[in-house]
């Protein structure tokens, strides 16, 4: 019998299980802390806002039950990972496999998840891979099908979490640059709050700019820290814009759109926090990131929306390539 854990059951999470319950492994254990309202939505209704779980899908705020399983997928926040590495390295994780299924880079030094597992879990024979890639629930739970990502610095690892979440509605791609995927799939977020930003003042016409010279930044900060800059042009960046920059389905990109009218999103998006670690290390090593740095002085220090994301596309003219 193939079995599988997920810990977070927030809207990504919980399809997650949902997924593999129902195209990939014959049962699933759903953790999360037992007070929270997401666990405790589920717990009482076996539901959320976006679908029912299926027999096969079992919830326990124990994670003892979580480890009975070899195969773990994690989609928490991304700031809580070090915290919870550290909790569940208390426990014997030999032969674990992990995936990360959350996009988003640690504050403050932008540090991407798979180094932060890395350095919390101590144990021998554990290993890590990540998620990245476009995708919304409510276009899956429509069996609308999508393509994904899956990378790790262990090549079978790659090869292992293919062969079980493989299937029609998702097709996984092998990563070739850790580095440059959980960079890229972070950055999406704050590309997409930049994206929401255009929506609301309606100024549609400089999407187009936006998709163009956003991957050109974002590989600045991919080359910086030893990636390839045309992994920006995958799968965890690029192509993911279709469901990040255009979808109703995106919260960061709703988070933009709000904030350019003035008001606040009630959604979590991952993009802000995201945003705060590129605005440091691209400040502490001076990576020329003029999207992102126009993009936090309107998020955080309350510049004109209009003028400061406008100066975005006036910067001094030059070739493009």
């Amino acid at each position: 019998m193939k079995q599988l854990s997920v810990i977070g059951c927030g809207r990504w999470g919980t399809f997650l299980g949902w997924y593999a319950a129902n195209y990939c492994v014959d049962k699933v254990m759903l953790y999360d802390i037992p007070t929270s309202p997401n666990f405790l939505e589920l717990k009482d209704t076996r539901k959320n806002s976006y679908l029912t779980l299926s027999d096969n899908m079992h919830l326990t705020p124990d994670l003892n039950e979580i480890f009975k399983n070899d195969n773990i997928i994690i989609s928490i926040g991304a700031q809580h990972l070090r915290s919870l590495a550290k909790q569940i390295n208390q426990y014997n994780l030999s032969g674990k496999h992990f995936l990360l299924a959350m996009k988003g880079l640690e504050q403050p030094n932008a540090k991407i998840l798979v180094d932060v597992m890395a350095e919390e879990i101590t144990q021998d024979d554990v290993h890590v891979a990540c998620l990245g890639g476009p995708g919304h629930v409510q276009d899956y739970l429509k069996g609308v099908p999508s393509c994904a990502v899956i990378d790790s610095y262990e090549e079978e690892e790659k090869k292992h979490w293919i062969d079980l979440m493989q299937s029609e509605l998702i097709r996984f791609y092998y990563g070739s640059d850790v580095v440059g995927n959980q960079i890229g799939a972070a950055l999406k977020n704050v590309i997409g709050i930049a994206a929401g930003i255009l929506d609301g003042l309606e100024w549609y016409g400089l999407k187009g700019g936006l998709m163009a010279r956003a991957p050109v930044e974002v590989g600045r900060l991919i080359k910086h820290f030893g990636g390839n800059p045309m992994t920006a042009y995958g799968l965890a960046h690029l192509g993911d814009y279709e469901a990040t920059l255009f979808s109703k389905n995106s919260h960061n990109r709703l988070y933009g759109e709000l904030l350019a009218k003035g008001e606040k999103s009630s959604k979590s998006a991952e993009g802000p926090d995201t945003l705060k670690a590129v605005k440091f290390i691209a400040d502490k090593e001076g990576i020329d990131m003029p999207i992102c740095q126009a993009l936090y002085k309107v998020v955080f220090e309350d510049a004109p929306i209009k003028e400061t994301i406008r100066s975005m596309f006036e910067r001094e003219a030059k070739s493009e390539f």
